[in-house]
């Protein structure tokens, strides 16, 4: 039977500037599908999903829903035609309740006698919760008293209430774990069994590939291909995204390299104010790229924080060895030498209506001063070559960075710290929502650093990376160390696994 169009654009155009972020796009969403949206960084995925859902115009173009000529000015109105977006930054609201952020500008309807009942807010709040399986949160609670993970839920909790009949999905599975993406897997295929449309944009090819019925490439802002189930091929499906065949070999292929002996960087015994971390003790050496791993809610990511001084400790140290000063603040890591790349990178590691220059500089200003000023040639020159080194795509270094593809925000993050030529980097989850080839280039500038001498603690959720890059490999289960692993081309993720679990 032939499927029903939902969603059609036609020849659409969008230019930031000189920068031509979609070129003459035809794209059609049919009713009964998961359609799938993947290119590199750039390549102009989610520019084409935010202006069908009202997030901003397009320069050209037409569009069409349901038949109709679309054209919505806002995210509001594009949801009361049918399209819900969850977006790939964070999309909750500080400061008030879990309800609250579901019903954000429908109070009214639990108004009486002037007064909200907050009692009927949270009681209909849970059946919205309840409504998409996320039953492990309190609708009255903070919203700041949840992690990134279920703030993420909400967000998905809060669109799906609007009843979409076509619902955008942008990169948002990069910031779950495995039980918050079967959550969104199974909203997906529920709303394709009810006859209704998912646009999934993600960079993990084996996702696409079991999620999705259709396949599209995109690439410069252009259409490439459509796939349809049985075309899809992960090797494929590289060759349409960079033009090019692509090599397997992302990781390290060397083997049997000694570490240094000389330790850098002790935590002993520590224990946080989260009580993500039990009395844990580690080593980091000189030249080491250290892996961590674990599932969610190990406390993989808050070892991270306690590292560069920004999770309280309650007991135990954090030592830089070379001084024997304790490290307590971000402020004395980063007079120590060291960097962090959060993995909350829109809310901790960017200043999104911030320019990329003011970005990367952030953390470079001494490198760049002369007394109490500012040397503005120096500092252009300084941005200019982080942004030609880590190949940043951008119109100026003055563009601000809220307008930069994910992969390319990713890149500025790492220009701060690669900038200020940092000893020992804190990378948590550097590779979190970009592309198979920024993916390439990152982990070869990591591995660059390795050999220059640089010490490196990489936390990350892909056990893929973590064997394919780390000298050594520490497993956290509760908060504790659960299990160590040597470099080894023996070394399989259901040896991790056995332990994680």
């Amino acid at each position: 039977m032939e499927k029903e169009l939902l969603f059609e654009a036609k020849k659409l155009s969008k230019h930031f500037g000189p920068t031509i972020a979609l070129d003459e796009v035809d794209f059609k969403v049919y009713r009964g599908q998961i359609t799938g949206l993947i290119g590199e960084n750039g390549s102009g995925k989610s520019t084409i999903t935010s202006i069908a859902a009202g997030m901003q115009p397009a320069t050209s173009g037409e569009m069409f829903f349901k038949g109709q000529a679309h054209k919505p000015s806002t995210m509001i109105e594009g949801a009361k035609a049918g399209i819900g977006m969850i977006v790939q930054e964070q999309g909750t609201v500080s400061g008030i309740s879990v309800a609250q952020n579901i019903f954000l500008g429908e109070e009214g309807r639990f108004k009486r006698a002037g007064l909200i009942s907050k009692r009927k807010m949270n009681a209909e709040a849970r059946k919205v919760l309840d409504n998409i399986r996320f039953y492990d949160v309190n609708p009255a609670a903070p919203i700041d008293s949840l992690n990134m993970q279920d703030r993420k839920l909400v967000e998905i909790a809060k669109v799906m209430y609007g009843n979409p009949e076509m619902l955008v999905v942008d990169e948002t599975t990069t910031a779950l774990s495995q039980a918050g993406r079967e959550i969104i897997y199974d909203i997906m295929r529920r709303m394709r069994d009810d006859n209704k449309a998912v646009v999934f944009i993600s960079h993990d090819l084996e996702e696409l590939i079991e999620i999705c019925d259709t396949l599209t490439v995109l690439r410069d802002g252009k259409l490439i291909t459509t796939l349809n189930k049985d075309e899809m091929n992960e090797d494929v499906i590289k060759r349409h995204m960079v033009g090019r065949e692509m090599s397997e070999h992302y990781y390290r292929e060397d083997y049997g390299e000694k570490i240094s002996d000389e330790v850098v960087l002790k935590a002993e015994s520590i224990t946080t104010g989260t009580g993500m971390l039990m009395d844990f003790s580690m080593e980091l050496h000189k030249g080491e790229i250290l892996g961590i791993g674990g599932l969610s809610h190990c406390g993989m990511h808050e070892l991270g924080r306690a590292l560069f001084g920004e999770e309280k400790i309650l007991e135990g140290k954090v030592t830089d060895v070379k001084t024997g000063d304790k490290i307590t603040s971000p402020r004395c890591a980063l007079l120590h030498g060291y960097g962090y790349v959060s993995k909350n990178r829109d809310t901790e590691a960017l200043v999104l209506t911030a320019s990329i220059k003011d970005n990367i500089l952030a953390a470079g200003y001494d490198k760049v001063q002369k007394g109490p000023f500012l040397l503005p040639k120096d500092a252009k020159n300084y941005v200019n070559k982080q942004k030609d080194a880590l190949s940043i795509k951008c119109a100026s270094i003055n563009q601000d960075v809220q307008y930069l593809s994910g992969g390319n925000k990713q890149k500025v993050v790492f220009g701060k710290w690669v900038g200020r030529d940092c000893d020992i980097l804190i990378l948590d989850c550097p590779t979190r929502g970009v592309d198979i080839g920024v993916k390439a280039a990152m982990y070869d500038l990591i591995d660059k650093m390795r050999k220059e001498g640089k010490s490196i603690v990489m936390i990350s959720e892909e056990l893929t990376e973590l064997i394919g890059m780390s000298d050594r490999l520490l497993i956290l289960k509760d908060g504790s160390l659960a299990g160590e692993f040597m470099r080894s081309k023996e070394l399989s993720e259901n040896d991790i696994i056995n332990v994680m679990i």
